[in-house]
């Protein structure tokens, strides 16, 4: 098993980000945490994660730091959350805010997440609940200040299996209400609340 990758930050963006080492390119899925923590950077470290949808066919995530990879390990261990799941999960909340609806039993804000249903979100909270706290968890909020396009934004909501129409939608109603001076995590987690 791989425990992290460090190399050349050849391609990213809000979904995946290819690292370069030793002559090989890796794919990995990231969420927008780590992608707001690397979007800077030319040289990345990202700590890895293995899951087999088939048995012939691995999928590979990436995280900036061991908190977050420990978090996405705790939600794909529940019954019914899969990797895209717990990613999108890490994507549209903070560790430290899924931390605290577990802890707490905030089962609205759990499901508040696209594709989670309140019978998952009950069964997120009851099977993770006795594990929080265990291991210290990234309390960090999106901190990116890196400006960019709306069509950034639009291509990582449809990779992540939003319905492109309905995504520009979204995002042109939060580019309206809320301004143009967004960043592509903010206009991402807003429209991961909308859609």
């Amino acid at each position: 098993m791989i425990n992290h990758i460090s190399g050349k930050l050849v391609e990213k963006t809000p979904t995946y980000a290819v690292i370069e080492a030793s002559g090989v390119g890796y794919v990995m899925q990231i969420s927008l945490n780590t992608f707001s923590k690397i979007a800077e950077n030319e040289q990345c470290k990202l700590y890895t994660e293995q899951l087999y949808v088939r048995d012939d066919m691995p999928r590979f995530f990436g995280f900036a730091d061991t908190a977050e990879r420990s978090l996405f390990r705790q939600l794909v261990s529940v019954s019914g959350v899969g990797g895209t799941s717990a990613l999108l999960m890490l994507s549209s909340l903070s560790a430290a805010e899924i931390q605290n609806a577990i802890v707490t039993g905030n089962v609205a804000l759990i499901k508040s997440v696209k594709g989670i249903g309140e019978k998952t979100a009950q069964r997120i909270i009851v099977d993770l609940k006795g594990k929080m706290g265990k291991e210290e968890l990234s309390s960090e909020f999106f901190t990116s200040g890196n400006n960019t396009l709306k069509e950034e934004a639009l291509s990582a909501l449809v990779m992540l299996g939003f319905n492109k129409a309905a995504a520009d939608k979204v995002l042109d109603k939060i580019i309206r209400t809320e301004g143009t001076g967004q960043t592509v995590e903010q206009l991402i987690k807003g429209a991961l609340k909308n859609l």
